[in-house]
């Protein structure tokens, strides 16, 4: 009788168990990659992205190091609210080292096509420059204004996140547009590991030049709702970065801060 209620009992453990493996929210990260996916976070979760990237040889400094972090939260299935910043920068420019808060961003992310399979979702996201921290920057600036249009799918096995920028920088009181594009192709190595690969293009209105660069990523799934990531890019134009590694994770903490009717 024991033997048979054991046999009885365990089957139920193991399906409550593995159904709570299934309600588990995942993770949709938007790091390391310059693309962003055009698809949004599970709704009422809050996303961590935080990562490290030393980087050497741009326009604007010899070698710079910093923290990055990005907050995302969908308020709706079409609606996502992102905080991005560098809470701290250390960097190197015309022989001068210092440390500093880099720039933080405020924006929005609506869906406006839920796509599936094949059939791409697409995306338009804003974010506003809300605090200028004065530390150099990366190749491709920093813009005061940024409109992004985004579109994400699967094609054969493969994820692509493709999106194109509108951008305005400054410069004292001058102000130029800026455009980019970025492509990335993703393919699930393995169940836990997935390898990224990305061409971007950014035009540098101010130094009447492109910077271009190529980057890998291999990303980890220890879970659904934490993934960690490391990979390297290179520019490929002489006013482009010209190196950059970088190593993070995303956390998708994994309880619901209201309830979703």
């Amino acid at each position: 009788m024991a033997a048979s209620l054991l046999y009885l009992t365990f089957p139920l453990h193991a399906t409550a168990a593995q159904s709570v493996v299934d309600d588990e929210p995942e993770a949709n990260p938007g790091r390391p990659t310059v693309s962003t996916p055009a698809t949004i976070t599970p709704v009422g979760y809050l996303q961590f992205e935080t990562g490290f990237v030393p980087a050497y040889q741009s326009p604007e400094f010899s070698s710079r190091y910093s923290l990055g972090e990005a907050t995302k939260l969908a308020v709706t299935p079409r609606l996502e609210f992102l905080v991005t910043g560098e809470p701290v920068a250390h960097f190197t420019a015309e022989r001068t080292t210092a440390n500093r808060v880099a720039d933080i961003f405020v924006g929005a992310q609506f869906v406006l096509y839920h796509g599936e399979g094949v059939k791409p979702t697409v995306s338009v996201s804003y974010f506003h420059r809300a605090y200028d921290g004065g530390a150099p920057e990366f190749d491709y600036g920093s813009p005061t204004n940024s409109v992004l249009i985004l579109a994400s799918a699967e094609v054969k096995g493969f994820h692509y996140d493709a999106n194109a920028f509108f951008t305005e920088l400054e410069q004292g009181p001058v102000r130029r547009g800026q455009f980019g594009q970025s492509l990335t192709i993703s393919h699930q190595l393995t169940r836990r590991f997935t390898l990224s690969g990305e061409i971007w293009h950014f035009t540098q209105p101010f130094l009447r030049s492109n910077a271009v660069g190529n980057l890998w990523a291999v990303s980890y799934s220890a879970r659904k709702t934490l993934v960690f990531d490391a990979g390297f890019n290179h520019g490929l134009t002489g006013t482009s970065t010209s190196w950059e590694a970088f190593v993070g994770f995303t956390y998708l903490l994994p309880h619901r801060l209201w309830r979703v009717q």
